[in-house]
């Protein structure tokens, strides 16, 4: 009978390890600081994640189906320059649609070069992230952009809160929840995990495997929108650098969720998680004053070592 228990535990630990590491992780910083461990500190690591998280949501898409996104971080940046610059001249609810049109079309973009040219992703969004941070200097002519009312109604979005809980959070978690249906309950969602893990095959079985990839990267381009209107309205500015390295964080939140580097597996619900833990790491090593280079250096060991995981894992299985 203990045996029994001993392998249910086991099996458990490994389908949800990476839960138990987000609390052992959060263990260790709340029982170091004080300070960390406060609700409002709580609070302001879900503020801090919620649009990175909403991005990984996206990306998942595109790596479960064998791709990667190397120009999110650029394509944030001209959302939100284009967002904040809209919202005095067309209103708030305009700018917003115009926002998600231009995420989304870039997504049709990538998705097009890759899906139907088959030109490498990684090749193809590194070119795309040059092009579409230009075009973000371009926009904006390098100046800092601003709104006219740093206390419109749209800056709620990013700042804002219901009872004690911020809106970009719940925002954050609807979009997640959506997306997790999307993939794990629908066709679409099962054709991305079967294109990611033989595309091949599914091209002789009458799976479109073009549109299914062209259509992940549209749902990342759409997810970044959101992110970029998250971000932009918490601040009721935007700047056409806003943002670099969140590509980084993005990717490293989904592959520290578990999501295979080759395609065919992974979850919007553990990318989260991992997002997360990335979350946690960054904001208690600032309140324990770890210097800024050392935490560049701390999530990389952690991806490393998620990465090697996911090879070992492929390797016992044969893959």
């Amino acid at each position: 009978m203990e045996s029994q228990s001993n392998k249910n535990f086991l099996a458990t630990l490994k389908k949800q390890g990476i839960v138990f590491a987000m609390i052992l992780v959060y263990v260790v910083f709340a029982v170091i600081s004080k300070q960390f461990r406060t609700p409002d500190n709580f609070v302001l690591i879900f503020r801090q994640v919620a649009t990175i998280a909403v991005m990984g949501a996206g990306m998942t898409f595109v790596i479960i189906g064998g791709n990667f996104d190397l120009s999110v971080g650029s394509l944030l940046s001209l959302c939100s320059v284009i967002c904040i610059d809209l919202h005095d001249k067309i209103g708030p609810i305009p700018a917003i649609l115009v926002t998600l049109v231009v995420g989304m079309a870039s997504g049709v973009v990538t998705g097009y070069l890759c899906g139907y040219l088959r030109l490498n992703s990684m090749i193809v969004t590194l070119g795309m992230m040059n092009v579409l941070q230009a075009l973000a200097m371009m926009y904006t002519n390098g100046q800092f952009v601003q709104m006219a009312d740093s206390n419109a109604w749209f800056t709620k979005i990013g700042k804002g809160s219901i009872g004690p809980v911020p809106i970009s959070t719940i925002i954050m978690a609807l979009f997640i929840i959506i997306m997790g249906i999307v993939l794990t309950k629908t066709v679409y969602g099962h054709h991305v995990m079967s294109v990611g893990g033989n595309d091949e095959a599914c091209r002789y079985s009458g799976i479109n495997d073009k549109l299914v990839i062209l259509k992940s990267f549209v749902l990342s381009g759409l997810a970044t929108a959101v992110g970029a209107i998250m971000l932009c309205s918490r601040g009721a500015a935007a700047q056409a650098t806003i943002g670099e390295t969140y590509e980084f964080d993005v990717i490293s939140g989904v592959i520290l969720g578990g999501a295979s580097l080759s395609g065919g597996s992974g979850s919007v619900y553990k990318t989260f998680v991992g997002v997360m833990i990335l979350g946690i790491l960054k904001n208690g090593f600032v309140i324990v004053g770890l210097p800024y280079y050392l935490q560049w250096v701390a999530q990389c060991v952690v991806i490393l070592i998620a990465v090697y995981m996911d090879i070992m894992t492929k390797r016992k299985k044969g893959v």
